[in-house]
């Protein structure tokens, strides 16, 4: 609570992982939260296994992917979408996981199945779901939705992972994705110059995104859902969102737009 308030945030993106696993209790948290004036305003899960120590790494281990983990990822999901309902949630995101590009490829038909039951899991109580961007391009995250037909399930758009997994222009993602977006996380980065090997996550301003021509087509297509400032490396996280706080506001009263100023707490 300390760190969010010497942000400047008004709110968060939780992870429910410490609630749903008991290491934090979900009613305490939520009172010392709205005690300190902090809304929460949606929920993330991690799947079990995931290593991100390289693009190749999370491909094989990330989301739903990975058959060793399916029975406990799906359980988790559950688990998530009941403590979301309970907190007042209508939103969890988390990564799929690398969808297959080609339609006709069995992963992909396997993860989809799995994507349909964890989305029956948070349709049970009432809570929608957005899948994270960057694991494939906005083509594919498209295909799939439509393929998936499930009605709580959106986009999480996070334009630095589409640099940092290396799978198109944000600004020109979000136009193909802005009707299907359920959330925003603000969040820059710099590409890879080297196959197989990560970006690098930079402060607000500071990567590649082009946040003038980014913020212009959330604008012009009513991109819908809060704003939320994650930043995941830095030695100084609370004086870079700070400085992401004000530079979405600037955008923001530039275009006319609104924002929640919040940012994702892990």
């Amino acid at each position: 609570m300390k760190k969010v308030r010497a942000t400047g945030a008004s709110c968060v993106q939780l992870a429910l992982g410490p609630l749903c696993e008991g290491r934090w209790d979900a009613g305490e948290t939520s009172r010392r939260l709205a005690d300190a004036g902090i809304a929460i305003r949606s929920g993330m899960m991690a799947t079990r296994g995931e290593d991100y120590s390289t693009p190749e790494s999370i491909r094989r281990t990330g989301g739903v992917r990975p058959d060793e983990h399916w029975p406990a990822n799906l359980a988790a999901a559950a688990e998530h979408a009941r403590v979301a309902a309970a907190l007042g949630l209508g939103l969890v995101t988390f990564h799929a996981g690398f969808l297959p590009h080609d339609t006709g490829d069995p992963v992909r038909r396997v993860m989809l199945d799995r994507l349909r039951e964890v989305a029956a899991a948070f349709a049970r109580e009432g809570v929608h779901v957005g899948l994270e961007t960057g694991q494939e391009t906005a083509t594919t995250l498209l295909e799939a939705l439509d393929e998936l037909g499930a009605a709580n399930v959106g986009v999480n758009f996070d334009p630095a992972n589409m640099l940092l997994y290396g799978m198109g222009d944000p600004a020109a993602a979000l136009q193909q994705l802005a009707s299907r977006v359920v959330q925003l996380h603000i969040k820059d980065a710099r590409s890879s110059r080297r196959v197989g090997t990560w970006g690098e996550e930079t402060r607000f301003g500071e990567g590649e995104v082009d946040w003038a021509e980014f913020f212009r087509v959330a604008r012009e297509r009513g991109v819908a859902g809060d704003w939320m400032i994650e930043r995941e490396g830095g030695d100084d996280r609370v004086s870079d969102i700070r400085a992401a706080l004000s530079g979405v506001a600037s955008f923001a009263a530039d275009g006319g737009a609104s924002f929640a100023d919040g940012a994702e707490g892990r």
